[in-house]
C-alpha cells in the first residue's frame, strides 16, 4: 500500500460463470462463482481531484476479471483467484489485491452454501 495508508476500492458480489473444478462435471459445464475484491491503492489524488483518470476504474476492472472467468479454465479456485490477482496487480497504481472466490454450488453431499478461497498479493 502506498505509504501504508490503507486506502482500497472494495468490490463485492461480482457474479460470474466459469470452468473451475477437478470433477468431470465441473470440467464439462460452467458453474456460478462470486468474486470479492479489495484493490489497495493510494486514493489521495482522486479524493482531491474527483477525476476518474486519477483512480482505478472499477468498471474496466470488473470487465478484466470477467474476461478471466470467460476465457480460462481452472482446476483449483486457488489458481482462479491467483489469475484474478495477477490481472488486478497489472493495473497501474495498484499496490496489492485481496481476492475472494466463492463457488456458489459446491459439489458435496452436505448442505454447504459456498466454498471458497481468499488470497492477498502485493505488487
Amino acid at each position: 500500500m502506498s505509504g501504508g495508508n490503507g486506502d482500497r476500492i472494495e468490490l463485492r458480489g461480482l457474479r460470474l460463470s466459469a470452468f473451475c473444478g477437478v470433477l468431470p462435471e465441473e470440467k464439462a459445464r460452467r458453474q456460478p462463482f462470486e468474486v470479492d475484491l479489495d484493490v489497495h491503492a493510494d486514493l489521495s489524488a482522486p479524493a482531491s481531484s474527483d477525476d476518474l483518470a486519477d483512480t482505478v476504474d472499477y468498471g474496466s476492472l470488473t470487465t478484466s476479471v470477467a474476461a478471466v472467468a470467460a476465457d480460462e479454465r481452472f482446476d483449483l479456485m486457488e489458481r482462479f483467484a491467483g489469475r484474478i490477482a495477477e490481472v488486478v496487480l497489472a493495473i497501474d497504481g495498484v499496490d496489492a489485491a485481496t481476492v475472494v472466490v466463492r463457488k456458489l454450488r459446491p459439489p458435496v453431499p452436505e448442505d454447504l452454501a459456498t466454498s471458497g478461497v481468499r488470497i492477498h498479493r502485493t505488487a
